[in-house]
């Protein structure tokens, strides 16, 4: 067997070894086995484990039989789904911020990879992959026959296309955040700025680094060696358009998806009809309707109540009460490292001092913030943005509420009285406005009187990576690494780095963390990360949140998935 796992990558031997001492547990196992083109089945079998249960098993619902597909039981004359979820402007998914823009185009074009309810990845439009030793190669295998909606075969010049598009730093994708450290680099445009210093571009490191094998295989010839590469294809901009396009997508787009969009009005409504031709079984549902229903919790319950809708891409915590009492919803939720962050930006006088942020985070007690604005379900935050359930994870000395060291922090930083400043935040959900109003009583017992300024959701999403909202207070889903979350969120000059943070120091030390196979030698570095974020690092980091969300009994094949993700070709509908 340990042959045959080396002509897989070298590394499985040991890591299969690691297993069987107990030096890692099951789902690191799988997660890195199956990153390293283990197949999920070999995974879950050398486990000991069964793959359906254990995926099923990872989305939990009030009601175990309702996870449970019934794709032969009767369909209702009005076989249509409708999911209430908000519908912005959907014309550029590489530039996607939020999870739902993706849930629509989602169920029309594909990913590369797809990652599960159990968090392991695998391969989706991709027959398998493989990863040199060294993790500085990597090999993607297209399926052969896969049919775009228009007829064309999909082949490696699409995947190119997009791959390439993707890292275009004139697109603004936040893919670059991901794949920056070993794919791009960066060079002199012979630009200055308002400052007179050089502006800096980035660009593919070599010429080759995006290689076509032949018409099904492209090959990733990296910079530095990197684990996540599968997992990086399933982040949700990552979605695979059609090269004839350039980039675009709305009614009648290409797509190799269960579903083509027929109808679309930002604010108000999308329709998905399934499509014939689609290379994955067929769906059973023949329509899936996103219905708008704005910021108000109020008419997302009433709407579910009365039946208008069949379930909620998201439930806030104002709606549980309700929910829990709908006989006819079954109630889904799952762990995740989902959160929220108050992020303040550096390139701002108030803000310049590392002394000042971290003055921010002590002033915080975690625990009672959880409480009051979540109702307790989640986990109280540690101001690092890497989740417990992240394999590489690195407990710290949890970082309490400290206010006379924040107000000597503020002294040291010459402000003993405090400051004025204002936060912006979102209306919706409610849980934002509460913990930013509980996080602000908490700042003004160090002097920091903080106004809050509570914008609809529309205006929230036109500002929070803006220079305009120096103060601010952003969710961020959940990503099965902590690497990626870093990576996107804080690595210097990426697009969806909010805070505009820089730390060479910082962005060095995520590049090494993301080369490192062994989670235990990952950890190490990680923990030097975690210092990183709590002593310099720009955010305030409150909570982790327990997801929930509720679906009509009828719906089936419905999971929850830790990122939110809607696969609707699963699902099934009964009279």
């Amino acid at each position: 067997m340990s042959d045959d796992l080396k002509k897989i990558h070298p590394y499985l031997p040991t890591l299969l070894t690691q297993l069987r001492k107990g030096k890692v547990d099951r789902r690191e196992f799988l997660r890195t086995s199956t990153l390293l083109g283990l197949s999920a089945t070999a995974a879950y079998g050398l486990a000991g484990c069964d793959e359906k249960k254990e995926e099923q098993a990872s989305s939990e619902s009030t009601t175990a039989a309702t996870t449970t597909t019934t794709q032969t039981a009767a369909a209702p004359a009005e076989n249509v789904v409708r999911v209430g979820m908000r519908v912005p402007a959907l014309d550029n998914p590489a530039t996607f911020s939020w999870v739902y823009d993706s849930n629509v185009v989602r169920q029309s074009n594909d990913y590369l990879t797809r990652t599960g309810y159990d968090n392991v990845t695998r391969p989706w439009l991709l027959e398998k992959w493989e990863a040199s030793a060294d993790l500085k190669t990597w090999t993607l295998i297209l399926k052969k026959g896969i049919k775009w909606s228009n007829g064309d075969e999909l082949k490696a010049d699409d995947v190119i296309w997009n791959l390439k598009r993707w890292l275009d730093e004139s697109v603004g994708s936040s893919v670059v955040g991901l794949m920056k450290g070993y794919m791009l680099v960066e060079y002199d445009t012979g630009q200055k700025d308002d400052a007179g210093n050089a502006k800096m571009g980035t660009k593919l490191w070599e010429d080759n680094a995006i290689e076509k094998v032949d018409d099904y295989t492209i090959r990733l010839n990296c910079k530095e060696a990197q684990l996540a590469v599968p997992e990086h294809l399933f982040h949700y901009p990552a979605l695979i358009l059609h090269p004839s396009e350039n980039g675009k997508w709305g009614v009648n787009s290409i797509g190799t998806g269960a579903y083509n969009c027929t109808e679309l009005e930002v604010g108000k409504k999308a329709v998905m009809k399934r499509r014939d031709g689609y290379w994955g079984n067929k769906a059973a549902v023949e329509t899936i309707e996103f219905i708008d229903l704005g910021d108000d919790p109020a008419a997302s319950v009433s709407a579910l109540a009365s039946k208008q809708i069949h379930g909620l891409y998201e439930a806030s915590t104002s709606q549980y009460a309700a929910l829990q009492k709908m006989d006819h919803i079954n109630l889904y939720t799952v762990s995740t490292g989902q959160t929220a962050v108050a992020r303040m930006q550096p390139i701002h006088d108030t803000w310049k001092d590392a002394k000042v942020r971290k003055a921010m985070r002590l002033a915080i007690d975690t625990e009672k913030v959880l409480q009051v604005a979540h109702l307790g379900l989640g986990s109280a935050g540690e101001h690092h943005h890497v989740c417990p359930i992240h394999p590489e994870y690195a407990k710290l000395e949890f970082m309490k509420q400290d206010i006379d060291g924040a107000k000597k922090l503020l002294a040291d930083a010459g402000m003993p009285n405090g400051f004025e400043t204002e936060i912006f935040c979102k209306k919706d959900p409610d849980w934002e406005p509460q913990a930013v109003q509980a996080m602000a009583e908490m700042w003004k017992q160090i002097g920091v009187n903080v106004k809050i300024n509570v914008l609809p959701s529309s205006q929230y999403w036109e500002i929070w990576n803006k220079e305009t909202a120096p103060f601010a207070f952003t969710t961020w889903t959940h990503r099965p690494l902590g690497v990626m979350v870093l990576g996107l969120a804080y690595r210097s000059g990426v697009p969806w780095n909010e805070s505009f943070y820089s730390n060479p120091d910082f962005d060095a030390t995520l590049t090494k963390a993301e080369g490192i196979l062994d989670v235990e030698e990952r950890r190490k570095v990680m923990a030097d990360l975690e210092k990183i974020m709590q002593e310099d690092g720009p955010i305030v980091q409150p909570l982790w949140r327990a997801v929930f969300t509720g679906f009509d009994k009828r719906v089936k094949g419905f999971q929850i998935h830790p990122t939110y993700y809607l696969f609707a070709e699963e699902w099934s509908l009964t009279a």
